[in-house]
């Protein structure tokens, strides 16, 4: 299916509250679904239940820099490849999915042919950063959770454990029933795409933490 902006306003009330920021974002996280193969109800109220936590209806696309003693911790984190002064505030979460952490962000631009490693502010960028978190959920093998309806696992994958859980579930509650309701027939077979196995090596930074 191709998410409509109705039904994206109708899944993510809170956006719908925006309906200029509603307008710019829609495209972007249209293409960067279909890049990713997030194409059938239950993958798409998935994807933006767990964005919509992570960056609060897409009111924040990095993140709130402290430091905290979180965010400090990043800093000489060898698991996110962060080996520079200073790179803990370079490569702080961004995007909807806040992707944080040098190594991440060097392998999404390899992906996606950019220089997120040179130029990690792109991935705050609405062009870019729903591209980052699409790659991010492919990475990481999402769809099939999404799929399973196994949404704390897909929680725990993100997020390393299940914080904001309520918020994710009620998110995912709402976008449920904007994109399962009665109406235009959806087809629910998806486009075959990427699923990757390989188990996330970080979580994103939450904007719990």
């Amino acid at each position: 299916m191709s998410l409509t902006r109705d039904q994206l306003a109708a899944a993510m009330p809170g956006l719908a509250r925006k309906p200029a920021l509603l307008a710019e974002y829609h495209p972007f996280l249209v293409a960067a679904m279909d890049e990713a193969a997030i194409n059938t109800p239950k993958r798409i109220a998935a994807f933006l239940a767990q964005l919509g936590h992570e960056s609060l209806d897409f009111k924040f696309m990095h993140e709130l820099w402290g430091p905290t003693k979180a965010q400090r911790g990043y800093e000489g984190r060898a698991s996110l490849g962060n080996t520079q002064p200073g790179d803990g505030k370079r490569y702080m979460g961004r995007g909807p999915i806040q992707v944080t952490g040098r190594a991440n962000y060097r392998a999404a631009g390899e992906a996606l042919g950019l220089d997120l490693e040179g130029n990690p502010e792109q991935a705050a960028t609405p062009e870019v950063a729903f591209r980052v978190a699409g790659w991010y959920w492919t990475k990481n093998g999402l769809n099939r959770y999404a799929d399973r309806d196994q949404f704390e696992t897909l929680t725990r994958r993100i997020n390393g454990g299940v914080n904001g859980l309520d918020d994710r579930l009620e998110r995912w509650a709402v976008a449920k029933r904007a994109l399962m309701k009665p109406g235009p027939a959806i087809a629910e077979e998806a486009t075959q795409g990427p699923d990757v196995e390989a188990v996330m090596q970080t979580p994103a930074a939450s904007t719990d933490s």
